[in-house]
């Protein structure tokens, strides 16, 4: 794939306050911004996603020549700023949560602390990354979830929102738990296992669908995996399937399964389960897709069904039940003589108000169970003894409060980028997948059940719940 220069994926009002920032003599100035996301009646949990994109856009950050021209030619900037713009590259730190981590909406998954010339310029494509990645790394988790460890595969591609949609989409659903993807581009890019036998169309180009199996055998005799939906599954399909495996087997051969893309999956898959093990392949596997998703497994699988693997498409690859993820950047402080001086945005609405200060994220843990019980947001630098109970209250309702007193916690917070530098060693895709595996079993069923699930805890610290109080109070006495 070509390599693009990403610097100017960017909406352009990040370009206008630059050039503002500049002539104002501001852009030296050291802003702190979080990317955090906010509750809704869909989110009950999610999977980070999209670090590794984000640092390769950060560290490569650059105005060439053919950038600069297009900006000028735009008749918006200012000439002392478009040759700033040409030594210009990313100087800041960049902080997030590793890829694969549980987050909760309110919590920064990124933060970044740059000049605030820099920090506005990465807005966009930061948010591009970490809202797509993480949608689908969710979407995936959910999924995966459904399937009780039942093999997961993404077939999503031809229905991506674009190519970038599709590569970076079977990234995401490998970090959230699938097993492997049909996009041959994303396996060769990240190293994913691919996985894919044939279509109806291969069916329907020989003169039966007896002679279709019979020559794909032919040419796969040691990945026997035949599609029975054409015409009439039971009555045709799964029939002359068992007679190309009679046949195969003779050969010393060994088929993998059957695949059935329509009907009624529930009393199909048991009826072939039934046709399968009474022809001596009850090792055999029966794969399932067609427009499904963690709710249509969750309800086949209460069905009996009788499926070993599910291909799963569209709802995947889109996030059909919520096809955004809403994630934010907002400013959160301005450096002033070495210190962080916080800043808050002010709503109506409640859920908008924003948590101010340079902040980090703790997760406490019972060391009787090894279970996640509660996340706080704190501020960096505020001083709290790990060593005694530890008691937190809800963010808004204080009179709720847990203490806890055989624990342990983790600082989810990593920094990633130093002055523009990478500080931080990237796992492997399948080491994301892995520790993603973990941070799910980590989790109370409770937390990951599809409806009505019992709400994580995530509060605030005494030190930034009381700095939030003061500033709003400020605030109103304006």
């Amino acid at each position: 794939m070509q390599k693009r220069n990403l610097t100017l994926l960017t909406d352009l009002y990040e370009l206008t306050m630059m050039n503002g920032y500049y002539l104002q003599g501001k852009h030296d100035e050291v802003a702190v911004f979080d990317v955090f996301f906010r509750q809704n009646e869909l989110i009950t949990y999610s999977l980070a996603a999209g670090l590794e994109q984000v640092v390769d856009y950060a560290l490569n950050l650059n105005f060439d020549k053919e950038e600069i021209e297009y900006l000028k030619g735009l008749n918006l900037f200012d000439d002392k700023f478009l040759d700033y713009l040409k030594d210009f590259h990313f100087t800041g730190d960049i902080y997030s949560v590793p890829e694969g981590t549980m987050v909760f909406p309110g919590e920064p998954i990124l933060t970044v602390k740059a000049p605030i010339i820099e920090a506005q310029l990465v807005e966009t494509a930061i948010l591009n990354m970490i809202n797509h990645q993480t949608l689908i790394a969710s979407k995936a988790a959910k999924v995966c979830h459904a399937a009780q460890g039942d093999t997961v595969m993404e077939f999503g591609l031809r229905r991506a929102q674009g190519p970038d949609a599709g590569i970076y989409g079977a990234r995401a659903a490998i970090i959230g738990g699938c097993n492997s993807t049909s996009n041959v581009l994303a396996g060769k890019m990240f190293d994913i296992p691919v996985s894919g036998t044939h279509a109806h169309s291969w069916v329907m180009n020989f003169p039966s669908e007896y002679e279709a199996f019979k020559a794909y055998a032919e040419v796969y005799p040691n990945a026997i995996m035949l599609l029975v939906d054409t015409y009439d599954t039971l009555r045709s399909g799964v029939p002359n399937a068992i007679k190309v495996f009679d046949e195969e087997v003779k050969k010393g051969h060994k088929p993998l399964g059957i695949r059935i893309d329509s009907g009624d999956l529930a009393y199909l898959t048991k009826q072939a389960r039934k046709m399968l093990d009474d022809a001596g392949y009850d090792y055999v596997k029966i794969c399932a897709s067609g427009d499904l998703d963690e709710r249509s497994i969750t309800s086949l699988k209460q069905q009996g069904a009788k499926i070993d693997s599910w291909g799963i498409g569209t709802k995947l690859i889109t996030s059909a039940e919520m096809p955004a993820l809403g994630g934010v950047y907002k400013l959160a402080g301005i450096e002033e003589n070495g210190a962080i001086v916080p800043k808050i945005k002010v709503s109506d609405n409640s859920a908008k108000i924003t948590n101010p200060g340079f902040k980090s994220i703790y997760r406490i843990y019972d060391n009787k169970t090894g279970k996640a019980e509660a996340d706080v947001i704190y501020l960096r630098g505020e001083q709290i003894d790990f060593t005694k109970p530890l008691t937190i209250y809800h963010p808004t309702e204080r009179w709720k409060k847990i203490t806890f007193t055989d624990y342990t916690v983790r600082e989810l917070s990593v920094k990633i980028i130093e002055n523009g530098k990478l500080i931080y060693k990237l796992p492997t895709l399948k080491e994301i997948s892995e520790y993603a595996k973990s941070e799910m079993d980590s989790f109370w069923e409770e937390y990951k059940r599809l409806d009505q699930p019992h709400i994580y805890k995530v509060d605030l610290s005494d030190g930034l719940y009381n700095l939030k109080t003061e500033m709003l109070d400020e605030i109103r006495r304006i």
